[in-house]
């Protein structure tokens, strides 16, 4: 069983990064990775999984309300599948269907703006990250 999860919002330009345990079943929102079309920073990747000792990666998958494939489904996938050979890691994808607007309703509440640290993305990779604990 995974202990520590490292969860990932996937996207071209920006992927958020959350970071879950298991035995607490809680959440925390880290840092937003730039990406190049798609393509993270490995290096920065890798130290997170280090720095936080994670012993599985969690990927959101974006689907259509109606559960079809939109082509980000595809890149999120190949994605996950990337984390898996680099970092040799389980890799574990949830369908992420509306933890952005969830996220936005979060940063919301708690009166969290566009300009604060964490953003949207990781909030919803930490959103991705709480769905596939209660999942377990």
């Amino acid at each position: 069983m995974a202990n520590i999860i490292l969860g990932f919002d996937f996207g071209l330009k920006r992927i958020g990064v959350a970071v879950g345990q298991q035995v607490t079943q809680s959440a925390q929102p880290l840092d937003i990775l730039k990406a190049d079309n798609g393509v993270p920073d490995w290096a920065m990747i890798a130290t997170l999984i280090t720095e936080w000792g994670a012993d599985a990666l969690v990927v959101g998958l974006p689907f259509n309300m109606d559960r079809t494939e939109q082509p980000l489904t595809n890149r999120a996938r190949e994605f996950g599948y990337a984390l898996e050979k680099h970092f040799r890691l389980p890799i574990f994808f949830v369908d992420e269907r509306l933890t952005t607007i969830a996220a936005k309703a979060e940063m919301h509440e708690k009166e969290i703006g566009d300009n604060h640290f964490y953003k949207a993305d990781s909030i919803a990779a930490k959103l991705i990250v709480e769905s596939w604990m209660r999942d377990q």
